[in-house]
């Protein structure tokens, strides 16, 4: 599993120009899912997002978590994480799970993040979504478990 995990104010996703999910601040995570994934990487991607600590405490320390701050997360499933394009120009998505697998992963990922505690709102797996994204910092980071 592969996540570009950033730190955001008002976000909101949108599916053929109905509102689906929106947070007014917390973590956009975009995820996507391999081939080789199994539950096992669900577990530990959900765990590694649930105690990430990338907000700031009162000395301007990113030693906060989402939980910590009162956030929420939008987790995006993003299959073209798997774009290969180290050959040629047009990226390869041989990488990337098929819908079968990757889609009951990222809803057990979903799952396992609210069982932490967590306000996961979810975009449309497989959908054409557009995202209004306010980035708070920047603050990106990238996990693969």
């Amino acid at each position: 599993m592969r996540a570009v995990i950033q730190r955001v104010r008002k976000t909101s996703l949108k599916v053929e120009g109905r509102l689906i999910s929106e947070i007014p601040f917390g973590l956009a995570v975009y995820l996507g899912v391999s081939a080789e994934d199994t539950p096992a990487n669900a577990a530990a991607m959900a765990k590694k997002i649930a105690a990430l600590r990338i907000f700031e405490d009162e000395q301007g320390k990113m030693n906060r978590s989402v939980t910590d701050v009162g956030g929420e997360i939008l987790l995006i499933s993003q299959f073209t994480l798997y774009g290969d394009c180290r050959h040629g120009n047009r990226p390869s998505f041989t990488g990337a799970a098929r819908p079968e697998l990757a889609q009951p992963l990222y809803e057990q990922t979903a799952q396992l993040l609210r069982e932490y505690g967590m306000p996961v709102r979810t975009g449309v797996f497989g959908a054409d979504m557009k995202i209004e994204q306010y980035n708070d910092g920047p603050v990106t980071i990238i996990y693969e478990c």
